[in-house]
């Protein structure tokens, strides 16, 4: 297991606020984008739904190992953030490799699906 492997937690205590944790710049110094998913109940789902959930998770954001500089997945709000090297065209990338991988994840801000759900 190398340092970019994602690391699963879970823990009892307060987790850091997310502006301490996610990088706001790149290792060479650019700018980081970042995405804010919803992944409906998760936390009321079985240990195993849970576990398969962020197992492909972490399969999507394999894809991207160069580009992807921290995710987190909060089981108290049932959220994914993700940050990642702004490159022109990734967005849209990362976020239809986890839509393919997870479905049940809907993103924040994301006007889409309510228009064209008629």
């Amino acid at each position: 297991m190398d340092d970019k492997d994602l690391k699963l937690s879970m823990d009892y205590c307060p987790a850091e606020p997310l502006w301490k944790l996610a990088p706001t710049r790149d290792p060479d110094g650019g700018p980081v984008s970042d995405l804010l998913m919803i992944i409906p109940k998760l936390k009321t789902r079985p240990e195993k739904y849970i576990k398969d959930t962020l197992a492909n998770i972490e399969f999507a954001l394999k894809q991207y190992d160069n580009e992807v500089l921290f995710a987190n997945v909060d089981m108290k709000l049932n959220t994914l953030w993700v940050s990642f090297k702004a490159i022109p065209g990734i967005y849209v990338e990362i976020v239809a490799t986890l839509k393919h991988n997870v479905p049940e994840a809907v993103l924040v801000g994301d006007s889409q699906s309510r228009l064209y759900e008629d």
